[in-house]
């Protein structure tokens, strides 16, 4: 996984609530095990017409947020089915962060084994990042738990298991492999306590 520290890109505003799994991949393209390749259909039912053209009102087919690497969102982003894709999805368009009020639980804990940082955010500070994200870019310090842009400057909480993973670029094998040695002395210990296992 990729080590995630500071990021700093245009943030696309869609302060839409309750944006399901099924929005932000639709189930029709979920027949790959890959994690690349989905950023093509990320949105895909809101982001094109039927006949596959770009929907020239959604923001992500729209300069400069065709090159978001942060997304603004309404409460409860990524409810609905536990599909893993949906990160996936995200990643492969090049978005790294989401910023909402809330999140679905299981969407909240992929973010975070897929390297994505989920911020949670009081909805009036994501509209006042909103108000100013075609004009200027934000910049997420995960190190010291800030987002600025321009004069705006807002601080964030993060579990700090969570934080160290990102910055290390952990995903959850890479934190146990971290406790390695004590993996294998207990290992040990057992084999000694009970031989017969």
């Amino acid at each position: 996984m990729q080590k995630f520290t500071t990021l700093t890109g245009y943030a696309a505003p869609l302060l839409q609530a309750n944006i399901d799994t099924d929005i932000i991949i639709p189930k029709d393209f979920l027949k790959t095990i890959e994690r690349t390749g989905l950023g093509k259909n990320l949105f895909n039912d809101i982001r094109y017409a039927p006949d596959g053209s770009p929907e020239p009102g959604f923001v992500l087919n729209n300069a400069p947020f065709n090159k978001a690497r942060i997304l603004l969102t309404g409460t409860n982003f990524g409810c609905g089915s536990s599909r893993e894709h949906a990160p996936w999805a995200l990643l492969d368009f090049g978005i790294s962060a989401v910023i909402a009020p809330s999140f679905a639980d299981i969407f909240y804990n992929n973010c975070f084994k897929n390297g994505i940082l989920p911020l949670t955010l009081p909805l009036d500070k994501i509209k006042q990042l909103a108000d100013v994200a075609d004009t200027q870019q934000i910049t997420i310090d995960l190190v010291k738990q800030s987002i600025v842009c321009g004069n705006i400057v807002i601080s964030f909480e993060i579990d700090p298991i969570r934080k160290k993973a990102l910055l290390e670029g952990l995903d959850d094998i890479g934190l146990s492999l971290e406790k390695d040695d004590e993996i294998k002395n207990f290992e040990h210990s057992q084999k000694q306590k009970q031989p017969w296992l």
